[in-house]
């Protein structure tokens, strides 16, 4: 993938039946940076995609390349009405620093406006730098989190209206 192909991506719904590609892409990236999956616990919403994002008001959606391959996930997992959890965005390496993150960023931030959203909170872990500093630049905030997923030492929130 390069610059001039960005453009090329399909962004679509994720359904169940993607629920394996999914896994094994977010599983490698999490690999990469020395990070444990954890499929019965943090990662075990990726077990009913369906149920857990889109059928409870949010989105899990994926990023292809036209001839199908799995570049990227994100996912909006509803919280309360208010609120809900940016999860499960991450990138195959070759995907990286093309400015698709960006993309899918601002896409995600306004799909959870549009769905009613108030405030959008995130967890990640400090050794994914390259995540961290664009959710920082896209405003994203540092805040205290009461109860962070075992991989996750660091909690983000932005706000979407008062």
């Amino acid at each position: 993938m390069n610059k001039q192909n960005i453009d090329d991506v399909v962004i679509r719904d994720a359904t169940n039946g993607d629920a394996e590609r999914v896994a094994a892409l977010i599983f490698s990236v999490l690999a990469e940076y020395g990070l444990k999956p954890d499929p019965e616990s943090t990662d075990a919403d990726l077990k009913d995609i369906e149920v857990n994002y889109i059928q409870s008001g949010g989105l899990f959606e994926l990023i292809e390349n036209k001839e199908g391959d799995l570049l990227g996930t994100v996912g909006l997992y509803p919280v309360d009405k208010n609120t809900c959890e940016l999860r499960k965005m991450y990138f195959v390496r070759q995907a990286r620093g093309l400015g698709l993150g960006r993309r899918v960023l601002e896409r995600t931030v306004s799909r959870a406006r549009e769905l009613g959203f108030k405030t959008v909170f995130l967890e990640t872990a400090g050794v994914l730098k390259e995540a961290i500093r664009l959710y920082s630049i896209f405003g994203f905030v540092p805040m205290q989190s009461e109860h962070l997923s075992a991989r996750c030492d660091r909690a983000y929130v932005l706000k979407l209206a008062e």
